[in-house]
C-alpha cells in the first residue's frame, strides 16, 4: 500500500503536465515527422556503418516514444479518441521509418547490409521484453517527476524503437524476409513491454482522472497545427512570383 501511494501522492499539477506532454508531443505535425525522419536517416546510416554511437544518437532525438506512452495513457483512460490519434501517429511515423530507410539503404548502402549492428536487431526473447517494460515503467514514472527528467534520453536508449524499424527497412531493401521478420518481432516485443508497463503506471497514479486536460490538450493543439497550416499556404501562396497580365 505504501509503494501505491508513492504514485498516488504525486502532485496534481504534474499529473496534468504529464497528460499534456503525452498529447502535445504525439501530435502528428511537421516537427514531430520531420525530426523522425532525420532520426530514422542516421539510424540507417549507423546500421549500414556497423557504428553504434551513430545508432545511439538517433535514439536520443526520436520522438516515437510519446506516441506508444500516447496509446497507454488512452487505454488507461478507455479514451478511444486518445488511442486512435496516437494510434494513428504512430503508424504513420512507422511508414515514414521504413520508407526512408529502405530508400537511404538502395541508394548508400555499399557492399554487405548485414552489419553486425543491424543483425543485433533482429533476434527478440523475453528478455527484450523486459527491458522495454523495465523501461517503460521508468519513462511513464519519470514524466511525472519533472526532477528527473534530465534521465529521459538514457530511457529512450534502452528502449530502441527506433533500430529495429530502420533494420525493417534495411531488410526490405535488401529483400531479405529474415531480417524483415526478425526485426518486427523486436519491435513489437519493445512496443508491448512500454505499453503494458506505462499501462500499469499510469494507472496507479490515477491519470485515468486527467480525462477533461487531454480533450482540451488534443483540441489546441489539433487547433494550433490547423493555423500553423494555413500560415504556411498564405506564405506559400503570396511568395509567387507574379505572373504578366497582357
Amino acid at each position: 500500500m505504501i509503494f501505491l501511494a508513492r504514485f498516488q501522492a504525486i502532485d496534481d499539477k504534474d499529473k496534468a503536465a504529464v497528460v499534456r506532454k503525452l498529447m502535445q508531443s504525439s501530435t502528428p505535425d511537421f516537427s514531430f515527422f520531420y525530426i523522425t525522419a532525420l532520426a530514422v536517416l542516421m539510424a540507417t546510416f549507423g546500421l549500414l556503418l556497423d557504428n553504434a554511437a551513430i545508432v545511439i544518437g538517433s535514439m536520443l532525438i526520436a520522438p516515437v516514444l510519446y506516441p506508444i506512452l500516447g496509446i497507454a495513457l488512452g487505454l488507461v483512460m478507455s479514451n478511444p479518441n486518445i488511442i486512435g490519434r496516437s494510434f494513428v501517429t504512430l503508424v504513420k511515423s512507422f511508414a515514414l521509418a521504413v520508407g526512408l530507410s529502405a530508400l537511404a539503404t538502395v541508394f548508400f548502402a555499399e557492399g554487405s547490409v548485414l552489419t553486425t549492428e543491424v543483425l543485433l536487431r533482429t533476434e527478440a526473447g523475453l528478455l527484450h521484453f523486459t527491458v522495454a517494460a523495465v523501461a517503460g515503467a521508468a519513462v511513464a514514472y519519470i514524466l511525472g517527476r519533472s526532477e528527473w527528467s534530465e534521465t529521459l534520453p538514457g530511457i529512450a536508449i534502452s528502449v530502441a524503437l527506433l533500430p529495429p524499424l530502420a533494420t525493417i527497412g534495411i531488410g526490405l531493401a535488401a529483400l531479405d524476409l529474415d531480417v524483415i521478420t526478425g526485426a518486427t518481432v523486436l519491435l513489437l516485443v519493445n512496443l508491448s513491454g512500454i505499453v503494458f508497463a506505462a499501462m500499469v503506471t499510469f494507472s496507479m497514479m490515477n491519470l485515468y482522472e486527467k480525462q477533461k486536460i487531454a480533450e482540451s490538450t488534443i483540441k489546441e493543439a489539433d487547433k494550433k497545427v490547423e493555423e500553423e497550416e494555413e500560415e504556411v499556404e498564405y506564405i506559400s501562396e503570396h511568395s509567387k512570383p507574379p505572373t504578366d497580365k497582357k
